[in-house]
């Protein structure tokens, strides 16, 4: 039996709505209990910000669209090297790290669980070996389910049970944990060199629309009982003018709302956010997408926060990357996994002088900065494509402080910075609220009941920074706070110490999260699925799911479905 406990520390929950009280916390075998013996183990958090461990709802970590970017750009690695240590193994970056770096620098800031939001199902099990590899942080993964064509088929013939049934399989098949949709009908249609631009378009080959694969999906989601909602990248992505078509996939599922609860997951909304009807008249929508968000309950976002810096883009949004590379000339790959997605990679780097670039940067903060309620919107940087997630203390300094945002602001292109709406907008964030968009909103959005939180039964699973609210405001002192959350103090994961003074001093493998879902559906199913496997795939259907044993430490979560 191990035993710690955390003393005298500003604890920020907001899951258990404790706002800066100073307290201690009480760890016994990776959970947090309500008291601990006296011979426990002290870590003195005096003078100390204590929050629950970061969650990343969407973080592009894993898989093979990662790999392929590591191919891709060497360039990318060879200005950014680990060096192995007495306890960590070595490895590389910058916007593509290596396993081990990827666990080693989320630590480091103090998280402790992040999710992998795109994978091909055929290659699920290299993307949980490559899971399996990352330390330091639990995970899990998004199977993409948007463009699968057994879904499309039930779609198109009004099965919406036999989907229900047919998703649950792919999500045990795949060890998978929530439903990703990208650009819904953009990924079939790209296979034959088209695309779909709005909810009403015919999907090549099914006679179905993105309107009835989003709605469609929302249903299957609910009927299921998963613990996150349909988890979706939109139509139009990157282009101008696209808010329109992010408010109208928010309005096609208004009516499927139960209880004022969220269904819908939109995420990195910064690159849906687009107005003008080109790049020259391009502009921000922020303020009307927020206003909707401010008067609905049926959504969350995460932000796709950009930072100025060079990275790698990568989505299975195919058409959308080929775009890119037509836009940009750099280097390109695309992909197409049988039945099942699409995908591109391309290297871009963001520029404060581009007038493009400077507003994009400024419609994410604008977005969270004017959505009133922080549980409906997360921070992100959609890792690595509008940036890599090691900028993210960067960025919680822009949330805390309009004095951070606007040294940046003076920096960017002029002609931006006259369009930008930050200039009047003087909420800070307060480090109640930050927590909220940086691990407690995620992890309640994600279903995680243990995590995101520090009440009695949770993971033990905490960051603490060198913080001192008391003694100064960090709205004004922004640099020696994003200091403070580049180098936790302490992270503790499953109750044991991992990091100290932003040093990894113990190296730890997390567990990996899966939806074990139970239909009521006959077993014939599967029969169905045996035929389409011969019909459609290059793989047999004995040879396609994650046999039991597989994963190195699985946490399934066991879930009742309503079919």
């Amino acid at each position: 039996m191990s035993e710690l406990i955390i003393k005298n520390g500003f604890v920020y929950d907001p899951l258990n709505r404790i706002d800066g009280e100073k307290m201690d916390i009480s760890i016994r075998d990776g959970k947090i209990v309500k008291t601990v013996k006296d011979s426990a183990k002290v870590v003195d958090a005096s003078g100390m910000v204590v929050m629950p461990g970061g969650v990343d709802i969407h973080s592009h970590i894993a898989g093979g669209e990662v790999d392929t970017a590591r191919l891709l750009r060497p360039e990318d690695h060879v200005k950014d090297v680990e060096v192995k240590t007495a306890l960590t193994r070595s490895g590389v970056g910058y916007s593509i790290p290596s396993t081990f770096t990827t666990g080693y620098r989320y630590s480091k800031m103090g998280y402790t669980t992040v999710m992998n939001p795109s994978m091909a199902p055929l290659q699920a099990r290299h993307t949980h070996e490559e899971l399996a590899d990352t330390p330091m942080i639990d995970k899990a993964t998004y199977p993409l389910l948007g463009d699968w064509w057994f879904s499309l088929e039930h779609i198109r013939d009004g099965l919406i049970e036999e989907n229900a049934a047919h998703i649950a399989w792919m999500l045990k098949a795949t060890r998978g944990y929530a439903i990703k949709i990208v650009n819904p009908g953009g990924l079939e249609a790209w296979g034959f060199g088209r695309n779909v631009h709005r909810l009403d378009d015919q999907v090549p080959n099914f006679g179905i629309t993105p309107r009835e694969i989003i709605r469609g999906l929302c249903k299957v989601n609910t009927m299921l009982n998963l613990p996150h909602t349909i988890h979706l990248h939109t139509n139009n992505l990157g282009q101008p003018g696209n808010y329109v078509t992010a408010l109208e996939t928010m309005k096609c599922v208004e009516d499927l709302a139960r209880d004022d609860k969220p269904i819908m997951h939109i995420t990195h909304i910064q690159f849906c956010s687009f107005k003008g009807g080109d790049w020259r008249s391009f502009c921000s929508g922020a303020e009307e997408v927020s206003n909707y968000i401010n008067n609905h309950t049926h959504v969350t976002l995460d932000v796709g926060q950009i930072v100025f810096s060079d990275t790698t883009t990568m989505t299975a949004d195919g058409p959308f990357q080929f775009g890119l590379y037509h836009l940009t000339g750099n280097k390109w790959v695309n992909h197409d996994v049988e039945t099942e997605t699409s995908g591109g990679i391309v290297p871009f780097r963001y520029k404060r002088s581009s007038a493009v670039h400077a507003t994009q940067w400024s419609i994410g903060l604008e977005i969270l900065l004017l959505i009133k309620d922080p549980w409906k919107i997360f921070m992100t940087t959609d890792h690595p494509n509008a940036g890599p997630f090691f900028y993210y203390p960067q960025i919680m300094t822009w949330y805390i402080s309009k004095d951070a945002r606007e040294e940046v602001l003076s920096k960017i292109n002029k002609r931006a910075r006259k369009k930008s709406l930050l200039p009047s907008i003087d909420r800070e964030l307060s480090l109640y609220e930050l927590a909220i968009v940086t691990r407690a909103g995620q992890a309640k959005a994600l279903g995680l009941k243990d995590k995101g939180h520090l009440g009695v039964g949770a993971d033990a699973d905490i960051a603490i920074y060198n913080i001192n609210p008391e003694l100064a405001d960090p709205s004004k002192k922004f640099v020696s706070a994003r200091k403070a959350f580049e180098r936790a103090a302490y992270t503790i994961k499953g109750g044991e110490i991992v990091v100290k003074d932003g040093e990894i001093v113990k190296q730890v493998f997390g567990k990996t999260y899966w939806v074990d879902v139970k239909t009521s559906m006959p077993h014939n199913i599967n029969d169905d699925i045996k035929k389409k496997f011969k019909d459609y795939w290059t793989v047999e259907y004995e040879n396609y799911p994650i046999r039991e044993g597989f994963l190195h430490s699985p946490a399934p979560v066991a879930i009742k479905a309503e079919v």
